[in-house]
């Protein structure tokens, strides 16, 4: 499991630069408004949005899992507490197709646990031509 933080950016490729150099990360996926770096420690996957309202910068936080087990156990951790939760199965979100549990924090901010099946050339339905187009599947 790694953690996931997604944060708005309003120019994304100097968003890209400064992440892959203040933080060593790597670019994982390149996309029209959207990318996805990598760390390796601590064990990060960072997501920009580019948007053009950074005002509320904070997009969402999340853990990526590596098999549905650990989905499943976060849906379950979630329901027994008496948290409320979605889950998403083999849903297209960020250019991506994942099965995922969706809960947010008392003060609104989501958090995800995801699996990638694999990736998609779609950000949600439809491709997204233009940044900011596309329709907000994971906030």
């Amino acid at each position: 499991m790694r953690l996931q933080l997604a944060i708005n950016v309003s120019d994304l490729d100097a968003a890209i630069d400064f992440y892959c150099k203040a933080l060593g990360a790597k670019l994982n996926k390149r996309e029209s408004g959207y990318a996805n770096l990598v760390l390796e420690e601590p064990a990060m996957k960072l997501v920009l949005f580019e948007t053009d309202d950074v005002s509320d910068r904070l997009n969402h936080l999340g853990f990526e899992v590596f098999d549905d087990q650990q989905v499943e156990a976060a849906a379950t951790r979630l329901a027994q507490a008496g948290i409320k939760n979605e889950v998403q199965r083999s849903e297209t979100c960020c250019f991506a197709r994942q099965n995922k549990v969706i809960t947010h924090d008392p003060d609104g901010t989501m958090w995800e646990w995801y699996r990638v099946l694999e990736d998609s050339p779609s950000f949600f339905d439809e491709p997204v031509t233009e940044p900011g187009a596309g329709p907000a599947c994971c906030t």
